[in-house]
């Protein structure tokens, strides 16, 4: 496996943003994986993600929003998200010119994709993938956030812990089952938000993210 390459792009005017691209020697596609409102691209979740996916061939595309380059802990506004969204799929396209492209996140990151893909296309990207779609609130169960994905119009797949506060199930799944063949839904028994699971389960959460890597990667391939 190749080493990680540390990138910068410009993510709205006059402002640049950090990117680490993992490429592994087999790569068939190339994941734009944003991060969570909370942690930044280098969380430990990010990391191993990445290294899990680069073992089924799917390089990553990791970058920050303006506001976690920053050092802050308010997101940004909207359209600065979206913006950044945008640029570091143009920029994932420049750099492995070679690669059909995935996109999405964990969380927020993956909500803001999909909500910049509803607005309008993003250019090479066959696939959205979420890891943890933020449906609502914690405590506070809607699907309004789920609104704008049926202007969407790129096969999605959902990876939902089944213990996620931010994501009922039983609102989840009719949101899926909506968009027909579009979706795909994998639920992981016991996982919560993080996709971390209790002792209880008798799972590690290495082994969840060992199984989610191995989901997207059977997934990316049927779109290839």
């Amino acid at each position: 496996m190749s080493g990680i390459a540390k990138l910068r792009f410009e993510a709205s005017a006059g402002c640049h943003v950090s990117a680490l691209l993992l490429r592994p020697a087999d790569a068939q596609c190339l994941y734009v994986f944003g991060h969570g409102a909370g942690a930044g691209m280098q969380h430990r979740f990010m990391e191993a993600a990445s290294a899990r996916l680069a073992g089924h061939g799917i390089a990553s595309l990791r970058y920050q929003f303006p506001y976690m380059e920053a050092g802050s802990r308010r997101p940004d506004s909207r359209d600065t998200l979206l913006a950044t969204v945008r640029a570091a799929v143009r920029m994932a396209a420049d750099a492995v010119p070679d690669l059909p492209l995935l996109a999405g996140g964990k969380s927020m990151g993956g909500r803001m994709t999909s909500l910049a893909a509803a607005e309008a296309p993003l250019p090479g990207v066959r696939g959205l993938v979420f890891l943890g779609f933020p449906l609502h609130p914690a405590g506070r169960p809607s699907t309004e956030r789920a609104d704008h994905l049926e202007k969407v119009r790129l096969p999605m797949l959902f990876l939902q812990g089944e213990r996620d506060r931010l994501a009922d199930l039983d609102l989840l799944r009719p949101v899926c089952a909506g968009l027909g063949d579009r979706a795909t839904l994998q639920v992981v028994p016991d996982a919560d938000h993080s996709f971390h699971v209790p002792k209880r389960s008798g799972r590690t959460d290495d082994e969840v993210l060992a199984d989610l890597a191995s989901t997207i990667a059977q997934w990316c391939l049927r779109l290839l």
